[in-house]
């Protein structure tokens, strides 16, 4: 089992410079007691995300950490120009030293696409042809594509990425078919779903890969994605995780509740912290707690990877780097 660490980067309440300096101790943690990945989410116009420039973001991550890999999970890759996200990525590697993670995807709300003026039924099929684009123009000296969005006839690629061919691969996803293409593709992926569905599709990716005549033993990571808060007691920790996640949870929601649209995944992300631990999606807990839901999380859903969301809402960096430092000293070496 690795570890690494997931980053909405959702409004805190505070000033955004003082919640960057913030952050950037926090991500300073994360790199000092051995955390595999830093991942960060890309969002809009709304306070689920404010490093709505992922890549701006990993560049100042970059040159405050030394061992940790960091990457966006995900670009929301219909939102950009694909020659300009590869100048991106390669300079990102360049910049971590050959530590950046790509995360890519098409994106999940079609409300922040659309203030982009990307239609949503555009979204997918932007999606399959940009990273078409994108895989060439990291792998290739030059870029020739002619498809329905994009041209390109001959265009040097003067910057190559550090990690050759191109940095490792992630994907996140909660559908059978995407995990089919994730390991078809060697990607390292991570879902959001739970539970025995988390099983099944870890299966998926197991059975595709072993299909292609590779080696389990050469695996890919493959994880799922939980809020978790550590505190010296089991009380202390829900206190503090029922605080930041009503927080976060109305961040979550605003863009959707403002436009009359619902709340989106409610089935994952319910209205209180005892109802998003009741369906397995979180914990918070003394060591013994979370290690034994961590336990419980390799075993029944089959992952090798577990991406924690330690700050979120108006968690401080103080309660955050205390919760991260539990984790580590008494959760992580036991899955080693």
């Amino acid at each position: 089992m690795e570890f690494g660490v997931f980053d909405h980067m959702d409004a805190s309440g505070q000033p955004l410079a003082q919640q960057l300096a913030d952050r950037l101790r926090v991500v300073a943690a994360y790199d000092r007691l051995g955390f595999r990945g830093y991942h960060v989410a890309e969002h809009h116009a709304t306070p689920l995300g404010v490093a709505g420039a992922p890549s701006v973001w990993l560049a100042a991550v970059a040159q405050h950490t030394q061992r940790i890999r960091l990457g966006p999970l995900i670009y929301i890759l219909p939102l950009y120009h694909p020659l300009r996200l590869a100048e991106e990525v390669c300079l990102l590697d360049a910049l971590s030293q050959g530590r950046l993670m790509l995360g890519i995807g098409r994106g999940a709300s079609p409300i922040e696409a659309g203030f982009f003026g990307v239609p949503g039924p555009d979204m997918q099929p932007r999606y399959f042809e940009a990273t078409e684009v994108l895989m060439k123009a990291l792998q290739n000296d030059t870029l020739d594509h002619h498809g329905a969005f994009y041209q390109f006839d001959k265009v040097p690629m003067v910057v190559r990425p550090v990690q050759q061919p191109m940095p490792e691969l992630w994907y996140a996803s909660r559908t059978p078919e995407s995990f089919v293409w994730a390991a078809q593709a060697g990607a390292n992926t991570v879902t959001l779903a739970l539970g025995d569905e988390v099983r099944a599709l870890t299966d998926i990716y197991r059975e595709t890969w072993v299909a292609q005549g590779k080696d389990l033993a050469d695996l890919p990571l493959i994880g799922v994605s939980r809020h978790i808060v550590v505190a010296e007691t089991d009380a202390e920790a829900r206190a503090l995780a029922e605080r930041a996640y009503a927080r976060w949870l109305a961040s979550f929601r605003k863009l959707w509740v403002d436009r009359g649209l619902g709340t989106p995944l409610a089935d994952f992300y319910p209205e209180s912290w005892a109802d998003l631990e009741a369906i397995g999606n979180a914990c918070a807990g003394s060591p013994e707690t979370v290690l034994a839901f961590t336990r419980n999380q390799a075993a029944r859903c089959g992952v090798n990877y577990l991406l924690s969301w330690f700050a979120f809402g108006d968690l401080s960096a103080d309660e955050t780097i205390r919760s991260v430092e539990l984790f580590a000293q008494h959760v992580m070496p036991e899955f080693r």
